[in-house]
């Protein structure tokens, strides 16, 4: 079982988020037969067999083993992926195009990069899994608290600088073999920022 899928097909897209089959495919986390879904997900196991299926033919799940009991063939199925991301390449038609003028303080321009973050590592993981090696990346992933918006747009401007210097430092516009690299970089405020202390006191 691999940790994290990438699914780029539309029909696997739309597989995995009808309800029952994301909990279904949560469930096969664990491998389990029909029978055993049936009773803790409470459909009938004819229901479930229709699902398997489906979640099967897309590639999301996978057949274990199967087990002979009297004049029945149980099939135990396993997710193939303990979690999955949706590639924009599902939605190609309308997937964000990051290619529009850049606006370093645009949220809706950030949102398009990271969209193509998902979209080109998605695309080199599914190429690598299937080569059987793995993909040179590096990432950071950092929290932030600043005194001021004075103190964040200093900040920005300084790791704008460095990393232009970097850039300059290494880019190396006629290396024989050489292979290009895409960085991106996102500063962004926290989604859930955690409550002060007088907002918990107020609350």
């Amino acid at each position: 079982m691999l940790d994290i899928a990438v699914i780029e097909d539309p029909a696997a897209a739309e597989a995995s988020l009808d309800p029952m089959r994301a909990r279904l495919l949560a469930a096969l986390a664990e491998p389990a037969s029909a029978t055993m879904l049936a009773a803790r997900v409470g459909l009938a196991r004819q229901k479930v067999n229709y699902h398997l299926r489906a979640l099967e033919h897309h590639g999301l799940i996978e057949l274990v083993e199967e087990r002979r009991k009297g004049n029945v063939t149980e099939r135990v199925m396993r997710a193939t992926a303990a979690s999955y991301v949706i590639s924009p390449v599902a939605l190609a038609a309308v997937r964000p195009d990051p290619a529009q003028p850049p606006d370093r303080l645009s949220a809706r321009w950030l949102l398009a990069i990271a969209a193509r973050l998902v979209q080109d590592v998605g695309a080199l993981i599914t190429g690598a899994d299937r080569a059987g090696r793995r993909v040179a990346t590096f990432a950071i992933d950092a929290n932030i608290r600043f005194a001021s918006a004075t103190d964040r747009a200093a900040f920005a401007d300084e790791l704008a600088a460095t990393v232009a210097g970097l850039v300059g430092k290494y880019h190396d516009e006629q290396a024989a073999g050489g292979r290009e690299h895409r960085l991106v970089l996102a500063l962004h405020p926290t989604a859930n920022p955690p409550a002060s202390t007088s907002e918990s006191v107020k609350s």
